[in-house]
């Protein structure tokens, strides 16, 4: 078991990283004096999966425990969504000490942390991810948001938790498209921020593809620890070093927007946006074409799609206008001059953005 410390001085917190590690879990509960009571925000797959045990694990220390069931899509992450969970965790508070556990995927996460960042202004709550993607990024940074039906995370609120826990040995059951949708996270710090990760990917993809619990261990790891450093250094992404880890998801998040969230999960669209964003770094000589190929064969080699298909041009580039990262009319984009280094860029003219896109719709 590995411990990662996440330094925001008061709100600072441990992400723990190792295999079979859930036992642990109510001596540091314990030590963190959260309150008795565990509510616990997860879907019905995983409570079917895993959540007797973490029930069992929890009572036997003395916590009371009560699951709240939402469904597995990103359409939970709504305003709508939010306001049931809260309503149902008012009614069971009376009398009681809550805190919330987040358990499960990204759409998770999200929702259990914006729901504990706002009822009574604020609750405790912790980060126990089920998926690749959950482990290595977005249960890590205090990140929290709900879609809105005019873009993804537009309402929401930088709130951390108190401890996350990455137990992968959750990752060993995952289907394989859930695996490939996390190790695009893992191959965009690689190319952000680590090209001995990037080395280790292009080498070993078939390990972690294997779900071999030592690669998948590795890796968790290894990018818990990049996002840690980057988050206690900015982390309310207000020095521009927080920016860094968006590689990919202007153009991304965009894809997804356009396809109603149903054509691409999170992790295959952040794989066509880092390809647009690479494009688009070539385009503007910062990279060389041998850096674009590698980064391209790399996203094919684990399965992860590199073509756009049945989503017009037209809606990606409305979608994209609606990104967080744009100041005023400006667009920004996270692009590289090399595996390991980022340049951020505004104002990149519209018509290079739609050829990049573009591109992504040619048959090879």
């Amino acid at each position: 078991m590995h411990t990662i410390k996440l330094d925001l001085k008061e709100r600072s917190y441990s992400i723990i990283v190792g295999n079979n590690i859930m036992k642990f879990l109510p001596g540091y509960l314990k030590k963190l004096r959260l309150g008795s009571d565990a509510y616990i925000i997860t879907n019905a797959a995983i409570k079917k999966r895993f959540g007797t045990t973490l029930e069992n694990t929890l009572k036997q220390s003395g916590f009371s425990v009560r699951f709240k069931l939402v469904p597995d899509t990103e359409k939970s992450k709504s305003i709508e969504m939010s306001s049931k969970v809260i309503e149902d965790i008012a009614r069971y508070d009376l009398g009681r000490r809550i805190f919330i556990i987040a358990f499960g995927g990204g759409v998770i996460g999200d929702l259990a942390g914006f729901i504990a960042s706002v009822y009574k202004r604020g609750i405790p709550y912790i980060q126990i991810p089920t998926t690749l993607l959950a482990q290595v990024d977005s249960s890590i940074g205090g990140k929290t948001a709900v879609d809105l039906s005019e873009g993804k995370n537009l309402v929401g609120a930088f709130y951390q938790p108190r401890l996350v826990s990455s137990d992968v040995r959750f990752l060993a059951t995952l289907e394989q498209r859930q695996i490939r949708a996390g190790l695009a996270e893992v191959i965009k710090y690689g190319i952000i921020k680590d090209p001995q990760l990037f080395s280790f990917l292009e080498n070993k993809f078939n390990a972690v593809l294997a779900r071999k619990l030592s690669a998948l261990e590795f890796i968790v790891r290894r990018c818990s620890s990049i996002k840690a450093g980057i988050v206690q250094r900015d982390e309310r992404e207000e020095k521009r070093l927080r920016t860094i880890l968006n590689f990919g998801h202007t153009a991304g998040h965009a894809i997804e927007a356009a396809s109603n969230y149903k054509r691409y999960n999170h992790g295959e669209a952040i794989a066509l946006g880092m390809l647009i964003a690479t494009g688009i770094s070539e385009r503007l000589n910062l990279i060389e074409e041998k850096v674009s190929r590698r980064i391209e064969e790399l996203i094919k080699k684990v399965g992860l799609p590199t073509r756009i298909n049945r989503i017009s041009l037209e809606s990606i580039i409305n979608a994209h206008y609606r990104d967080k990262k744009f100041i005023g009319t400006k667009n920004r984009f996270v692009l590289i001059n090399g595996i390991g280094r980022t340049k951020i860029v505004e104002n990149i003219p519209l018509e290079i953005i739609k050829t990049e896109i573009r591109k992504r719709f040619t048959a090879i």
